[in-house]
């Protein structure tokens, strides 16, 4: 009885945290609507914005990334697990697909064209894929029936996934900190936005194995 008030109370407040994360995100996602090629980011990315397959890696990844976002938080809901197993799965479906056909994809194609040369270049496409991997993991154990390997390979899936929010905290703390020039920064978050998160979720899956 206490163990289920405690693992509802842990979903309250991790959904509250992601709910409010999520709205800033949709208000970056919200000024490319209408579409926009010279606004916010895009700003920057004059050089290639003229490319046709860029812009629709770049719309396509971020009008998806939302879907990932939301949807990937629910799979860690005890509550839904227990009562709506078939929600669970036709959600997790659904973070899947939006991963490995959209979001993923198309943030490999942005990677490639990113800001700050190769080292930036490398941290996104290593996210990108990392970020397939994981996922796909998570679905195939998902489908062998592997359970508790399932679980950890979503921690990472998801993990991976926040980084949309933590590459915007780390950006924001380190440049309020030390004010490095701009690109020396989007140099350090570029691989600062997902090492962390990975490195936390093997903490969690170790505290997980151990519990």
């Amino acid at each position: 009885m206490f163990s289920d008030v405690k693992s509802t109370l842990r979903d309250a407040l991790f959904i509250g945290l992601l709910m409010y994360f999520s709205f800033l995100m949709l208000e970056i996602t919200l000024q490319y609507i209408p579409v926009n090629l010279d606004v916010a980011f895009l700003r920057i990315k004059q050089d290639v914005i003229g490319l046709t397959h860029y812009q629709i890696a770049f719309f396509t990844h971020v009008f998806t990334s939302m879907f990932a976002l939301l949807a990937g938080f629910t799979q860690f809901s005890f509550f839904l697990r227990k009562k709506y197993p078939l929600v669970h799965r036709g959600i997790g479906k659904l973070y899947v697909i939006v991963i490995l056909l959209l979001s993923g994809p198309s943030g490999l194609i942005m990677g490639y064209y990113a800001n700050g040369g190769w080292s930036s270049q490398w941290a996104f496409m290593l996210l990108a894929m990392m970020w397939m991997y994981t996922t796909w993991k998570a679905l195939s154990t998902a489908r062998s029936k592997q359970f508790d390997q399932h679980r950890s390979w979503m921690i990472r899936s998801y993990a991976l996934t926040l980084s949309a929010i933590t590459l915007r905290f780390w950006k924001w703390l380190i440049v309020g900190i030390f004010e490095p020039a701009p690109m020396d920064a989007y140099r350090i978050v570029a691989w600062m936005g997902w090492i962390p998160n990975l490195l936390f979720a093997e903490f969690i899956i170790y505290k997980n194995k151990k519990g």
